[in-house]
């Protein structure tokens, strides 16, 4: 951005004193309590009867539901909503002979073509983009962030965009799909990205800038709507939020926090001054976030400073120490250096999955190991 462009950018802000609003969104996958392979009865499991107090919904395919959090104010308030969100929705799989997992793609099972959820908006994805959509069998982790306007979440986004590959190969939790070790720790993320509106967003100077491009993508019909603008980052098309989505579902829900608080961080960071974010090529970037999917956090990425690789922790821990003004303002910092430790320590999703398949050589023990993530507190 040029000295001429910083007009566009938001007045500097002092928010260390007031948090900015946060929700996740998490999508898993149903397995058959028996076999351990995935089982497509997410219409059934979402038709029991509950209690009404969680946003539970369906997702792409039949395999596949989702929780949303309310509105929160606090780490201690998401940590708190995941855990009973999470209870509830495998209290009602279980009535149905399944069990909730969190892993961004299905360990066992076979998922192509998808049994795709009877809507009329993904019967028409479907017509739109062919084969594409039989491959989605995939689960995410979002971080909706609050904004004060659509322009301080352009900026948001353009400072989230450097740390992308750093949130991606923290949440990698996705190495096996459909029987077979991809070699990559999050194979989720390689799946999505031959999607037209997917990958790392550009840098934009503005909200106007930004609609303009994401009306390109519609016109083309990339995208049918601005829902389908499926950016790493994007303006949020229901709610006044910018939207991470680079992230693999978290295996457990302290490393959902930890993902939440990470990016809540970085937002404040970017609104309370009015530094420009670094400008990072768009191959470059590209080149990390695979580098990210194939190494997660026990492995290297790429410096985007310098197109040097280094070690994935040592990013982390740049980020942590960039981020600590706004982490301790929002009473986030142990909770943070705390959960980043104890990943380092015990792997990451994708290093725990293996670690279980090696033990005996049999992914039925990785779907045991992520039932067991998913359902702890």
């Amino acid at each position: 951005m040029s000295k001429a462009d910083t007009s566009q950018l938001p007045r500097p802000r002092t928010i260390f004193d007031q948090s900015l609003s946060v929700g996740v969104e998490e999508e898993f996958l149903l397995v058959d309590a028996t076999t351990r392979e995935v089982a497509p009865l997410a219409p059934e499991v979402l038709a029991t009867k509950s209690d009404g107090r969680f946003d539970l919904q369906a997702e792409l395919t039949d395999f596949q539901v989702e929780i949303a959090t309310p509105v929160c104010r606090s780490m201690a308030e998401v940590r708190s909503e995941l855990v009973a969100a999470r209870g509830a929705l495998g209290a009602m799989a279980a009535e149905h002979g399944t069990r909730l997992v969190a892993t961004g793609t299905a360990v066992l099972g076979e998922v192509h073509p998808a049994p795709l959820t009877d809507d009329p908006r993904y019967r028409r994805m479907a017509v739109e983009y062919g084969r594409l959509i039989h491959d989605l069998t995939i689960c995410g982790c979002h971080v909706h962030v609050g904004i004060p306007d659509e322009d301080a979440g352009v900026h948001i986004s353009n400072h989230l965009r450097p740390w992308l590959p750093v949130l991606l190969a923290l949440s990698a939790n996705s190495p096996f799909a459909s029987g077979r070790d991809t070699g990559y720790a999050s194979w989720r993320y390689l799946t999505w990205s031959p999607w037209p509106s997917a990958g790392a967003p550009p840098r934009f100077a503005s909200a106007e800038e930004y609609h303009a491009n994401t009306q390109l993508l519609q016109s083309s019909g990339a995208a049918m709507d601005a829902a389908t603008i499926y950016w790493d980052i994007r303006l949020s098309a229901n709610h006044p939020t910018v939207e991470l989505r680079v992230c693999d579902v978290a295996a457990t829900v302290d490393e959902a926090v930890l993902i939440a608080a990470l990016t809540r961080a970085i937002a404040v960071m970017a609104l309370s001054s009015r530094v420009p974010a670094l400008d990072v090529a768009p191959h470059l970037l590209r080149a990390a976030l695979w580098r990210a999917a194939r190494d997660g956090i026990e492995g290297t990425n790429v410096n985007l400073a310098t197109g040097e690789l280094v070690q994935a922790s040592t990013q982390l821990h740049a980020l942590l120490t960039w981020a600590r003004p706004a982490l301790e303002a929002s009473g986030d910092f142990d909770l943070a250096t705390a959960a980043v430790d104890r990943m380092l320590l015990d792997g990451s999703g994708a290093e725990r999955q293996r670690r279980a398949f090696r033990q005996r050589g049999e992914l039925s023990d990785v779907v045991d190991l992520l039932i067991r993530q998913t359902a702890s507190k």
